[in-house]
């Protein structure tokens, strides 16, 4: 409650001591005895239990080190005084050159990420994934200033202090799709909401919804408009580097934003939490993604839903992951990359980040769907203090969308599933009002929910007790 570091807290440590540990005595708190209980004068006594603020009282730096035990290994901690300073914990490891933990081996510097059964998270790039960045970076500095400048007028145009920023090939326009329907349905209005699509089959469709578009064709050429088949696959990766550009443009041009995936709903306006003057003043605000792997220490920031101010420190550090988007080709994330830069430039720059913990009742997703069945029960039942719904830790698109179904989130025609935009308005051309802005909102969005139960062990908004279960050990939802 004193230093909020930022990262997701563990609720099972919530009550536990920090040791600190002094270098001057005139560190020591000011009160005689304390400082003398401090020092471990009397060994016959304890050491301190103090507050967080009268043991830090006379600190004027303090470094943090947050501590835990990945794979349960024998772990310890080397002090080092006398030393230049290091704002970096190095990790040694006993280990052969290649493989797991070997305890009859010497410890041996080590990647943070290399984990005990001996899989390496971050490596180098390969050569082609340089070349492949390189070509796709040549082409956004060589077109920089011209989309700069288009982009700027289109926001001007929108005349929005703070803009929800979303990215989306043909692949994924479905969950796209439903976004704006679901919104519209629930009457949010979605004049801050650009989108940033991949190919001219989601811009028209994008547009048909009345959303706003930023087509750049020549930076979004090598992105497939074929739907992942799973989380992580070459179509995915591919994909991320729209990710990437779409919210490192508008940072850059001065705005603050909102990203999120397509695969999002909205109970209440989520930029009406950001703009809460109350809420402690961070750089960027995260959904906690819930997995504790290596890989995404410390912060486990879900990357399909976070907000940005734009500053100094903000602009230089997604400019800073453009320039670094090879690693997503190599690592076949955007989040690792992402988080890796966040631990960096917080040390180096002093960028505030902020992860939502995942017990907030705020930004749900894919942990406590698959997870917490009472936080979906009240989701389900209209009882929860949610502001959105984000699908995340889901197989594919397919599964998204029967979950979405059978949450009551699904709001999408079926005659509109998987067709472009001019497919759907020849098919309907005779219905009034096709020539109007959003024209597809007539003819795909539905005013109320489409039901459909597809697996009775996960949440949905009606009892499916004849429907399969998805999971091996499954238990009813109801």
């Amino acid at each position: 409650k004193t230093f909020d570091f930022g990262v997701p807290p563990n609720v099972d440590t919530e009550d536990l001591d920090a040791l600190i540990l002094y270098n001057k005595k005139e560190a020591l708190p000011s009160d005689v005895n304390v400082a003398r209980a401090a020092r471990y004068e009397d060994p016959t006594k304890p050491l301190a239990l103090l507050s967080a603020k009268i043991a830090t009282e006379n600190c004027d730096t303090m470094n943090v080190v947050l501590m835990d035990n990945p794979g349960n290994t024998r772990q310890c901690f080397a002090l080092v005084g006398g030393q230049y300073q290091s704002y970096h914990v190095q990790r040694w490891m006993r280990r052969k050159e290649y493989g797991p933990l070997d305890k009859k081996m010497p410890l041996k510097l080590t990647s943070r990420a290399w984990t005990a059964p001996g899989r390496q998270e971050f490596t180098p790039p390969k050569p082609k994934h340089v070349r492949d960045h390189q070509e796709k970076l040549l082409v956004y500095l060589t077109e920089a200033d011209n989309i700069k400048s288009r982009l700027k007028t289109l926001l001007e145009k929108m005349n929005q202090k703070t803009v929800v920023v979303l990215t989306c090939n043909h692949g994924q326009s479905e969950l796209l799709m439903n976004f704006a329907c679901s919104s519209r349905a629930r009457g949010f209005d979605l004049k801050n909401v650009v989108v940033f699509p991949t190919d001219m089959e989601t811009k028209e469709l994008s547009e048909g919804l009345g959303l706003a578009t930023f087509y750049e064709e020549k930076i979004m050429a090598s992105i497939p408009k074929a739907e992942a088949s799973v989380y992580g696959d070459s179509v995915f990766t591919s994909v991320m580097f729209a990710k990437v550009v779409c919210v490192q443009l508008v940072n850059e041009l001065g705005y603050d934003l909102l990203f999120q995936d397509v695969d999002v709903v909205y109970y209440k306006n989520p930029l009406e939490y950001f703009a809460d003057k109350s809420l402690p003043q961070f750089d960027m605000y995260f959904q906690d993604d819930g997995s504790r792997q290596e890989r995404y220490a410390p912060y486990s920031a879900n990357t399909g839903f976070y907000y940005v101010r734009s500053n100094d420190k903000t602009v230089h550090f997604f400019r800073h992951f453009l320039y670094s988007s090879d690693l997503i080709d190599a690592w076949n994330s955007h989040q690792q990359v992402l988080i890796a830069l966040l631990g960096e430039h917080s040390s180096v720059m002093g960028l505030n980040v902020k992860i939502f913990p995942k017990e907030m009742e705020e930004f749900p997703g894919g942990l406590q769907y698959h997870r917490k069945k009472e936080k979906m029960m009240k989701i389900v039942s209209g009882e929860s203090n949610a502001y959105i719904f984000h699908m995340s830790w889901t197989h594919n698109k397919k599964d998204k969308l029967k979950f979405f179904q059978q949450m009551g989130e699904w709001y999408v025609n079926d005659q509109c599933i998987g067709k472009m935009a001019h497919e759907i308005t020849d098919e309907n051309s005779g219905i009034p009002g096709s020539n109007n802005a959003g024209i597809l909102t007539n003819h795909c969005c539905s005013a109320e929910p489409l039901i459909k139960c597809h697996y009775r062990d996960k949440p949905s908004k009606v009892p499916c007790p004849d429907s399969p279960f998805i999971d091996k050990h499954g238990k009813s939802f109801w």
